[in-house]
């Protein structure tokens, strides 16, 4: 038996990924730094911006399963409002542009143990809840934007309604948190 035979019609087997798998993997690399960078870096703005590559790569990475609704929803809703609202909030409350000391605390140790125990946790619920389920590749499509956006507007609008109060909350926070108290009275006019 050739090897043409042993894969099949298709000519993709398990050792042999198609491009589509390898722009997913190195993308997720890109991320993954990404990420560790936004956590490991001393400086706030910095972070922010790793951030919008850490979300933009998330978005890259719908694309490439073809889910496009959730690729333009990651980047209208985190990209371009969480990270606007962070940076807003880094400005109104006049947080420091450079390396700042404040910013690490030295519990660096105990951080990465919470981080390790808490995807371990979310890696084993994950594999706990799908062990069993099987993905029908010649039935109809799972992840339209139909189907996904009747799931978001049927089962998640009050939780996205509340994270928008939540939003709201940490904005007006920050106006109240940049604001100088004076003690003239002459000065508040």
């Amino acid at each position: 038996m050739t090897l043409a035979a042993a894969l099949g019609p298709a000519g993709n087997g398990f050792l042999s990924p198609t491009g589509v798998e390898i722009a997913f993997l190195l993308v997720g690399i890109g991320t993954l730094g990404a990420a560790v960078v936004t956590v490991t870096t001393k400086q706030l703005v910095h972070a922010a911006l790793w951030l919008v590559v850490a979300l933009g790569g998330l978005a890259v990475e719908y694309l490439l399963l073809t889910a496009e609704f959730i690729a333009w929803v990651q980047v209208l809703i985190y990209v371009g409002s969480v990270v606007v609202l962070l940076l807003f909030g880094l400005m109104l409350t006049k947080a420091p542009i450079g390396r700042s000391p404040d910013a690490d605390s030295g519990n660096r140790p105990a951080a990465l143990a919470v981080a390790v125990a808490a995807a371990a946790a979310l890696v084993w619920v994950v594999v706990d809840a799908f062990r069993t389920t099987w993905i029908d590749l010649e039935g109809p499509v799972q992840g339209s934007t139909r189907v996904t956006g009747e799931t978001l507007f049927r089962h998640w609008v009050l939780p996205f309604e509340a994270l928008s109060v939540l939003l709201l909350a940490a904005l007006v926070g920050a106006i109240v948190l940049s604001r100088k108290s004076s003690k003239d009275p002459e000065e508040k006019r």
